[in-house]
């Protein structure tokens, strides 16, 4: 029998298994991390821009957009090199600020600011909490295409340059998370999020709309929102990561914002897909630990990879802590619905992004027994229609993914 230890929180779960029956499914191995002169040197490399240095000047403000605390990228390192470069080339702390991109998530603590920057950035750089249904704090900036009224942080309006700090992973129905994430829906009005998150779902067929999922840009309606929505926003310089397992960056693609955004999304591609040639009736999932497990909206992306590797009918266990609950008070109020497509035709009815979430979860529970180990309580997992999981009953055969949150699995063939 093998071991492996599959993270849980910020710990651990040891999972023993037959390695004769199981396939452990996850990426390349563990990248090291990047030094700071690689870092420089990389900064210095723009794709589609010239540096940032080369195009703010003394006098001119500058916004820093960096995530919250569902997201791991590095930012602390980053944005430490980013304000010191920023003083050196003339910009005078006080015209630097920074705002945390949470979209319609909960407010940033004081300790999770200090962990996203450090506390010399935190005592030194304004900060600015974001708040989606705060309208002193928004601004109308125009309409997309499609017809979406876009409003964004009035920050952004007012800051002379924009400064994009964010993670590169795969996102269910976005494609790629980071790049103009950061700014719709980080940034945006909750009308905003809700109307550009909506084209995810195909309220015609009670499914999610044909062309969105994870890895896909060319076509994905949602993305083309999000980039048409962040466009609005002008000087915006983008700096995209990608992490390892402890949250260090490996790699950083920086300049225009699409194009450096592509770049990576290339490159996490190509690195975290799996390929498999048969889907078997057992996966065993972790999220990935913290921060993918804080709450079940999060650790819902680990399910949804879960499930592209699972047979119709099969078993799914998933590891996610949940210390902080469902993410939202009202998140579990969707599971009063009969089924998915009760759901489903409540949300068309009446949209709200974490109903979609909402949706995706109960149609997985429906198509697979679903467990959990967790520290949601049986109620709560009543209502979801998951049982809790026994990693000692795991007698199939199948596959082990360590880091649900960061792969995205593809049936060859």
């Amino acid at each position: 029998m093998a071991t492996i230890d599959l993270k849980y929180g910020r710990g651990v779960v040891p999972f023993e298994y037959a390695e004769e029956r199981f396939t452990v499914l996850s990426a390349a191995g563990d990248t090291p991390s990047l030094d700071d002169r690689t870092i420089n040197e990389k900064l210095d490399q723009p794709i589609g821009s010239d540096r940032f240095e080369d195009k703010i000047h003394p006098g001119e403000s500058v916004l820093i957009v960096v995530p919250d605390a569902t997201r791991a990228s590095g930012s602390a390192e980053i944005v430490n090199l980013v304000v010191r470069r920023l003083i050196a080339n003339g910009t005078r702390p006080h015209d630097i600020s920074i705002i945390f991109a949470t979209g319609i998530h909960r407010p940033v603590t004081s300790a999770e600011k200090d962990e996203i920057l450090t506390p010399f950035i935190t005592q030194r750089i304004r900060t600015i909490d974001h708040r989606a249904s705060g309208i002193a704090d928004l601004v109308f900036v125009g309409q997309t295409t499609g017809g979406i009224s876009v409003s964004l942080n009035g920050a952004l309006v007012d800051s002379d340059h924009l400064i994009t700090v964010g993670a590169v992973t795969f996102h269910y129905f976005a494609g790629f998370t980071g790049g103009r994430k950061l700014i719709c829906p980080g940034l945006a009005s909750e009308r905003t999020i809700e109307a550009t998150h909506k084209l995810a779902f195909d309220c015609d067929n009670l499914s999610r709309r044909e062309g969105v999922g994870p890895g896909l840009l060319d076509g994905n309606a949602v993305h083309e929102a999000f980039l048409e929505a962040a466009s609005f926003a002008k000087n915006v310089f983008s700096i995209s990561t990608i992490v390892n397992d402890r949250g260090e960056v490996t790699d950083l693609y920086c300049g225009e914002l699409d194009a450096s955004h592509r770049a990576a999304c290339n490159a996490v591609a190509s690195k975290n897909t799996i390929r498999i040639e048969e889907k078997r009736g057992l996966v065993v999932a972790s999220c990935g630990g913290s921060p993918f497990d804080i709450n079940l909206i999060q650790a819902h992306k680990a399910l949804d990879t879960a499930a592209r590797a699972c047979k119709e009918g099969g078993r799914i266990i998933l590891l996610a802590e949940c210390g902080e609950g469902t993410g939202r008070a009202d998140f579990l109020d969707w599971f009063d619905a009969e089924n998915s497509d009760a759901l489903a035709r409540k949300l068309c009815e009446a949209y709200q992004v974490n109903g979609q979430t909402a949706w995706n979860f109960l149609s997985i529970c429906e198509r697979f027994s679903v467990e959990m180990l967790t520290r949601l309580d049986d109620g709560v997992l009543d209502k979801l229609r998951v049982k809790k999981a026994d990693l000692s009953n795991a007698a199939e055969t199948g596959y082990i993914l360590p880091d649900g949150a960061k792969v995205n699995i593809a049936t060859s063939g």
